[in-house]
């Protein structure tokens, strides 16, 4: 069983986009903040009324965000 839901964060053209490894959910927004408040939103909607084991997952899994960071050219 798995502790956590892992989910990628990445900057797309206008927007920060999140997507779970795990589950089926893709969402985003226009700031880091904004983006995880709708990535954990979309989570607990998509696990609402579902048993955790069916994915795999503890009961009350943690959101684990891996964010990839744009180099700045600096070495």
């Amino acid at each position: 069983m798995h502790r956590s839901v892992k989910a990628f964060v990445y900057k797309g053209d206008n927007y920060y986009v999140a997507e779970c490894m795990e589950i089926a959910v893709v969402t985003q927004g226009k700031t880091l903040d904004e983006t995880i408040a709708n990535l954990e939103e979309a989570v607990n909607l998509h696990l609402e009324g579902e048993d955790p084991a069916d994915f795999d997952l503890i009961p009350n899994p943690s959101l684990l965000v891996t964010l990839e960071l744009e180099s700045s050219g600096v070495a």
